[in-house]
């Protein structure tokens, strides 16, 4: 079974998936159309970050950036290749959602690579569209801005 928790501080797990989701953004993109948040700010106030844990294993992560009080934006989404395929992208997804929902923001915002064929498959089934570039964003044919908005 698949739990979800707030990562608070760096723990087991932690450093490990992060280095492993830079290599693969890094493999995927050039430095200028990578967009790594560090993890010291991924732990700081102004973000919520998440853990989806397997028989108590780090095998996913997600946070959610607060952003001034218009939107929310998703950062870091990630599940280990070999944890794929069991939904655990979906639970931490609707976990995020939700964290943002309850804070009060009705627009939830992302940046995917145009190469991550699964991620944007996934966001486009929970509704999310491409929009222009937000926030610091410049556009970039390597990148794919999306927005949901809270369901009424």
């Amino acid at each position: 079974m698949v739990e979800i928790r707030t990562i608070e501080k760096i723990e087991e797990g932690v450093l490990d998936i992060i280095r492993q989701l830079d290599e693969y953004l890094n493999a995927l993109y050039p430095p200028e159309s990578n967009h790594l948040t560090p993890v010291d700010e991924m732990l700081s106030d102004g973000f919520i970050f998440l853990g989806a844990y397997e028989n108590n294993m780090l095998v996913g992560c997600g946070g959610i950036k607060i952003v001034g009080s218009e939107y929310a934006e998703i950062k870091r989404m990630y599940v280990l290749p070999i944890h794929r395929g069991k939904g655990i992208a979906k639970l931490l997804l609707l976990h995020l959602e939700k964290a943002a929902y309850e804070r009060g923001f009705f627009c939830v915002r992302l940046e995917t690579g145009v190469s991550q064929k699964e991620a944007i498959g996934l966001y486009e089934k929970f509704g999310y569209k491409c929009i222009k570039p937000f926030g610091s964003y410049v556009a970039d044919p390597l990148s794919l801005f999306m927005e949901k908005t809270k369901p009424i």
